[in-house]
């Protein structure tokens, strides 16, 4: 049974399908090989994009589909070193798509600078498309036009039509891979976004297990987090897993417990980054007391000039000295001017 680094599932830029955590999974592991798990519907076309030269940099990594797989799921993949495929899992390639809506009333400039838009946006589509089919072509080791042609046609493909393409090195038929089975909610999925639904068996619910479901789904609407009420969920929380020493936390019902041990590690390096910056705080401290006193002695010195300088000419006759060849001492107008400008030249070094 084939142990994965990474399951990546559900929305392709969700938190079950996040760049960042593969990023720091694939860190994690640098230099070694990294098995992940796919199954998911696709998504966000950036992050497969992201997650895709993710793979290609670490330069080992194994993805393993199973289930169904579209679009940005796919994409994700291209980064592999190797792709497997389980024998009942199934692939779609199609072209890209972007979330259109607009119920207004427009006169014809209105209209006029509505279709110039609507035709960038139609431009932007067909550079993605191109680049996509690039990707695919280069995976596998075909004509762009075919791969556009393909994606245009947007059909699901079965393992071995996949293999067959060249999308994925491998058939794989694994005892703990499970055949996909289409539900309402993922028909219904698939049809929101124009993507066509495969010919897979349906999903057997009872009325009672549809009413928890419905249930489910009302109280996910309310706070907009998708949530798995009973499967743990792998959450990565970087600072607190850094300081744990462990990949990421696991949730259930939006809980996570810690160990005993877990909890000594989490107090042991709270403790210690309290201390550094308790010790920050007196350096600093300590720096602001100097340039307190610095100040203090540049303002008495300052004071003392400034009395002399007050002074009539022949008060201080006691100062004046005959020593022959002797450097003549500065008068008090230059020596206050020297005391100012080492003033200056002190509080500009201070912090």
């Amino acid at each position: 049974m084939q142990n994965y680094h990474l399951h990546l599932k559900g929305f392709v830029g969700g938190y079950d399908f996040d760049k960042n955590y593969v990023d720091y999974v694939l860190s994690k592991n640098a230099g070694k090989p990294v098995f992940v798990l796919i199954d998911s519907l696709g998504g966000s076309l950036a992050t497969a994009l992201s997650i895709a030269s993710s793979f290609r940099n670490h330069g080992d990594v194994t993805v393993h589909f199973v289930g169904m797989n579209a679009s940005a799921a796919t994409i994700a993949s291209l980064g592999a070193k190797h792709i497997t495929m389980d024998a009942s899992a199934m692939y779609l390639a199609h072209k890209c798509s972007t979330e259109f809506f607009q119920w207004a009333q427009l006169n014809a400039d209105q209209l006029a600078d509505q279709i110039a838009s609507l035709e960038q946006l139609k431009t932007d589509l067909e550079k993605m498309d191109a680049n996509v089919a690039g990707m695919y072509s280069r995976k596998c080791k075909k004509d762009a036009d075919a791969l556009l042609a393909l994606m245009k046609v947007g059909g699901w493909l079965s393992a071995k039509e996949a293999l067959d393409w060249g999308f994925v090195d491998e058939i794989t038929n694994a005892d703990e891979d499970k055949a996909p089975v289409l539900t309402d909610a993922v028909a219904s999925a698939m049809a929101s976004v124009g993507m066509p639904i495969p010919n897979l068996p349906v999903e057997s619910i009872s009325q009672f297990s549809k009413f928890l479901n419905a249930i489910a789904n009302l109280f996910r609407s309310q706070d907009k987090q998708p949530q798995n009420i009973s499967e743990p969920m792998n959450k990565l929380f970087p600072l607190l897993a850094a300081a744990l020493a462990i990949d990421a936390l696991q949730f259930t019902d939006g809980k996570c417990s810690l160990t005993e041990a877990q909890c000594d590690t989490l107090e042991a390096f709270l403790k210690d980054q309290a201390d550094k910056l308790q010790a920050t705080i007196t350096e600093k401290d300590n720096l602001i007391a100097q340039r307190d006193q610095s100040i203090k002695d540049l303002q008495a010195k300052v004071d003392e000039q400034s009395a002399l300088l007050a002074a009539k000419p022949g008060d201080k006759t006691s100062q004046v000295l005959n020593n022959g060849n002797a450097p003549t001492p500065a008068n008090d107008i230059e020596e206050q001017v020297r005391v100012m400008n080492d003033a200056k030249a002190l509080f500009d070094m201070l912090p």
